[in-house]
């Protein structure tokens, strides 16, 4: 990509040397359970990723070679491409290299969570972009779907794939209604709930996780879910963000929160 969108909330307290990213892992890594890298180049990718350099993050991560490296680069463009890419058609031209990248991955390491999770993230984001139900007519929902399946296989602890796989349930319910979505899709209104809940069970201090659950209660529910909504919104609006990407998150919560 020639030109990276700058991260527009940049922080010292994002930034880590080494010693720093490891102490502070397990916290930086709660939603998606990505183990702790052991070569150097994929650490550096992943220090870039938390300070929002996420251009740098790619380019580090791709040029480490590696698994680890990889999904550095892989959520960076992810992250990116979702915040911080204004133009539509690049956006979603990011999402299929993505999508790309993490299906040679899973051929190479089939073990690799991430790399399924990250593939149903891209390929999810890219069915938003040409609209749920053209996605879903392409066939796009299964994929998703299996990949976030079995990313939660290999890590049950994924909570960012359990938000995923609840959000999943949540647009096709809304899409086509939860007669078709439970014969044609197996999606199923409860099994929505069930997932934010062990989301935030996994991780409590997630802004993502209320704000996809919010918006899932209001596909679900309607009017009904609106004050459950707004509750989850304004939790997720006060919470403290630890790196880039969470702080886009609160950023996301407080803008709405405003706007109510």
């Amino acid at each position: 990509m020639a030109r990276w969108t700058a991260f527009p909330h940049p922080d010292a307290a994002y930034r880590h040397d080494d010693a720093g990213l490891r102490k502070h892992w397990a916290r930086l890594h709660r939603g998606d359970a990505e183990p702790f890298p052991r070569d150097k180049a994929a650490l550096h990718a992943w220090q870039a990723y938390h300070a929002g350099d996420f251009g740098q993050a790619v380019e580090r991560g791709l040029a480490a070679g590696n698994a680890a490296g990889s999904n550095a680069a892989n959520k960076a463009a992810c992250i990116y491409a979702h915040y911080l890419e204004k133009s539509d058609s690049r956006k979603l031209a990011i999402y299929q290299e993505i999508a790309a990248r993490c299906e040679a991955l899973q051929a190479a390491e089939p073990k690799n969570a991430n790399a399924f999770y990250l593939h149903a993230f891209a390929v999810g984001r890219y069915g938003q972009g040409i609209s749920v139900t053209k996605a879903l007519a392409q066939g796009l929902g299964g994929k998703v779907r299996n990949s976030l399946e079995t990313a939660l296989k290999l890590q049950p602890a994924h909570a960012d794939g359990h938000i995923a796989l609840g959000a999943f349930h949540a647009e096709v319910i809304d899409k086509v209604g939860a007669l078709i979505g439970a014969m044609t899709y197996g999606v199923k209104r409860d099994e929505s709930i069930r997932h934010f809940r062990e989301a935030l069970a996994l991780n409590p201090d997630s802004a993502i996780a209320r704000i996809e659950y919010a918006n899932a209660l209001v596909m679900l529910d309607g009017k009904k879910g609106l004050k459950q909504a707004e509750q989850l919104y304004q939790e997720a609006a006060q919470c403290e963000p630890c790196d880039a990407m969470e702080r886009l998150d609160v950023e996301l919560a407080k803008a709405e929160v405003a706007d109510d």
